[in-house]
């Protein structure tokens, strides 16, 4: 199963994998049903979650059901335990919509809720992160999770995002982070997909983000708390929620 995982991640197109998670969902779904793991985003349980990863590919980290991995319940988690974003009204802008959330998002009657990206089908504007069309001062709310890694300019992303939040707004930067680097690897020389894929740990990001990423948006004007939400969460939820323990949340204000 993993090698089959890992051929259809690195061979078939992430919009088209979008496309076909909608028919394969329900029937994983029901042929893993069982009460080891349980996904927090949808309550539903299974003996084993899915096997995942471009290069090193990782036990028990996908969803059956709603085919989030890690980050996205970690996130879904602190949104729901310490934030109002699923009570008070907010004006909210995500990039590349995660389809775990997209649809859940948008059926919320507190968001008005815009998503975009550059090549996702579930984009509501078509944009790119480094000029973006909307006004200064605009959003409470940017949820840009596992997006920054690809940009080569990411200075110019980080800047724009800023620019486009409301003062004292929130904004969530999840970014894939090797917390033993002091500081963060990039070289651009390097274009071919299979080294990409060994040394930033997918074939289409440009970088390896160490500690030194929050003090970057510190830089931009965010103000950064470095959130380790596992540690508030019981061991045993930890691992029954299919969590990566350690991983920080990076919660920006401006």
């Amino acid at each position: 199963m993993k090698k089959l995982f890992k051929l259809i991640l690195n061979t078939i197109p992430r919009p088209i994998l979008i496309r076909l998670s909608i028919v394969v969902r329900p029937i994983l779904a029901f042929l893993l049903k069982g009460s080891r793991f349980t996904d927090p985003i949808d309550g539903k349980s299974f003996r084993m979650f899915l096997p995942y990863g471009y290069g090193t590919q990782r036990n028990n980290v996908l969803s059956p059901s709603t085919l989030s991995l890690e980050r996205h319940r970690l996130l879904w988690l602190y949104l729901q335990n310490e934030t109002d974003f699923f009570t008070a009204p907010k004006k909210v802008l995500h990039f590349a919509p995660e389809q775990e959330f997209y649809k859940r998002f948008k059926k919320q009657s507190n968001l008005d809720y815009t998503t975009t990206d550059l090549f996702s089908p579930l984009a509501d504007v078509k944009a790119d992160i480094c000029n973006l069309p909307f006004e200064d001062n605009s959003y409470d709310m940017i949820l840009c999770n596992h997006v920054l890694e690809h940009i080569p300019d990411d200075t110019k992303a980080m800047q724009e995002l800023y620019r486009v939040l409301k003062p004292g707004g929130m904004g969530i930067f999840q970014i894939p982070q090797d917390l033993s680097r002091a500081t963060t690897f990039a070289d651009d020389s390097i274009t071919d997909p299979k080294e990409r894929a060994k040394i930033f740990g997918q074939y289409d990001h440009v970088r390896v983000y160490g500690r030194d990423y929050f003090d970057k948006l510190r830089s931009i004007g965010f103000k950064v708390e470095e959130v380790d939400y596992t540690q508030t969460i019981a061991p045993e939820l930890v691992e029954k929620y299919c969590l990566a323990k350690g991983e920080i949340i990076p919660v920006c204000y401006k």
